[in-house]
């Protein structure tokens, strides 16, 4: 009868509603807990986001017109400088939509190409840290073959290298996902697609997905810092057994910038992981909001600490600001 082939119609209309496939897009609620505290929240993270900009284009600039800046430790702030400008500018912009206008809606495929960027470029900045560390390292304790070992094409050969792995760790988690079946719930709890946020939307087993986020997560960090803290437990061994103060004093000072832009970098990349992984008791909002300081913080801290804290850098910025950039 017309009346069971509408109940038939109906069940299957519903069946297939409820069948897992990908959906069009999601939707970004931002800081869940803090909604009415978001329009505030931006203006903070706007002006941070404008320094950064403002900051890091100024450092490529200065190093991309200054010859003399030509040199390993200088090339590796231009790659810190571009990272930072990337990984700002893939999620800060939505973000601020979000926060302003409730303009949560991004695409499927937007998404996963936010979360690629995201991921792949806190790796690059942790490659870039740990890059810088060894720098550091040669330049202080093998200061005659500093220019030898670190030339030209081996600075370039280990700034490839720190993209590659990036680009070859985080695409298949990105892979992985776009295989995935997802519910009818389609609603990020986040300001940016973060890799387990999307996770948590998939309707099918996400062991392998959550697994290989941890594995990535750790193998990079763990890695990279074992270098960084290597690289300065060899630096502190060699700058105690100088003779003059006067040098030692001089050999602190070109690392205190790089140590303090590497704290403002793990101290919230290590919360992030951790507390998302297994901080459970700690509240949401705060893990977002914490999540998004290693986003904004060091992209903006970075241009400051090194314009300020380096003289041969701070004196070509003055000049090329006298000569109108």
């Amino acid at each position: 009868t017309s009346g069971e082939a509408r109940d038939k119609k109906g069940l299957m209309s519903s069946l297939n509603s409820t069948t897992p496939s990908q959906p069009p897009s999601f939707l970004l609620l931002g800081i869940p807990g803090l909604e009415k505290e978001q329009f505030w929240i931006a203006f903070p993270f706007c002006i941070m986001y404008a320094i950064a900009v403002l900051g890091n284009i100024i450092l490529l600039i200065v190093i991309k017109t200054e010859s003399s800046l030509h040199e390993p430790m200088y090339l590796f702030l231009a790659m810190l400088a571009f990272t930072d400008l990337v990984l700002s500018t893939s999620m800060l912009p939505k973000m601020l939509a979000i926060f302003w206008w409730g303009s949560g809606e991004i695409g499927f495929v937007s998404c996963l190409v936010q979360l690629f960027f995201v991921h792949n470029f806190s790796a690059v900045e942790s490659g870039v840290l740990m890059a810088m560390a060894l720098d550091r390292y040669f330049a202080i304790c093998y200061p005659l073959r500093h220019s030898s070992i670190l030339s030209m094409p081996v600075v370039t050969a280990l700034g490839s290298l720190v993209l590659l792995r990036g680009v070859l760790l985080v695409a298949p988690g990105c892979f992985l996902l776009h295989r995935k079946d997802f519910c009818q719930h389609r609603v990020i709890c986040h300001s940016y697609c973060e890799h387990m946020a999307v996770v948590k939307l998939v309707c099918e087993d996400t062991r392998v997905n959550a697994a290989y986020g941890i594995f990535v997560a750790f193998a990079v960090i763990v890695f990279d810092i074992t270098v960084i803290v290597v690289s300065y437990t060899m630096i502190l061994r060699a700058v105690l057994r100088l003779s003059s103060s006067d040098t030692q004093h001089k050999a602190f000072n070109t690392c205190v910038s790089h140590v303090c832009v590497i704290l403002a970098f793990y101290v919230p990349v290590l919360f992030t992981s951790l507390t998302h992984r297994f901080g459970h008791s700690i509240p949401q909002h705060i893990h977002i909001l914490v999540a998004h300081l290693y986003m904004v913080v060091p992209p903006t801290l970075n241009p400051i600490i090194y314009g300020v804290r380096t003289k041969q850098l701070k004196d070509k910025i003055v000049v090329l600001f006298q000569k109108g950039i």
